[in-house]
């Protein structure tokens, strides 16, 4: 993808991870792609992304995720993002949490083939715990 398209399709990306439709999270993976978060089994196919990503969508109802960057280079797509919200979803501990973290893409000309994603699991854990500062 052309720079100037990675950056739109990443810009959309944050937006779809914003509607709280977590189809539309899946529908930027190709049909057999891979999602895996931190060290977290991957997700693979695009039934199982819509699962990883409604989790998020269910635990933070108000969830909004914006792009901090995104960088294309030879050996990949880097998206990096900023997600905040509280978690009221079932369960929850109506604690607000900020915290950023970045995807490791592989790309096809129109879609994400494989994401690798990665944040501070115990900076989140702590945020739930005893909210943002």
């Amino acid at each position: 993808m052309h720079e100037d398209k990675v950056r739109a399709f990443a810009t959309d990306y944050a937006k779809a991870w914003s509607s709280q439709n977590a189809a539309s999270v899946a529908a930027h993976f190709t049909p057999n792609a891979s999602l895996k978060i931190n060290d977290g089994a991957a997700s693979v196919g695009r039934a199982a992304i819509t699962a990883a990503a409604q989790s998020f969508m269910t635990a933070f109802p108000d969830m909004v995720v914006s792009m901090d960057s995104i960088r294309t280079r030879a050996t990949g797509t880097t998206f990096h993002w900023t997600l905040i919200g509280t978690n009221t979803g079932p369960g929850g501990t109506g604690k607000a949490v900020r915290f950023s973290g970045y995807e490791q893409w592989t790309l096809s000309d129109t879609r994400i083939v494989k994401s690798l994603g990665h944040f501070d699991q115990a900076e989140y854990d702590r945020q739930l715990r005893d909210g943002r500062r």
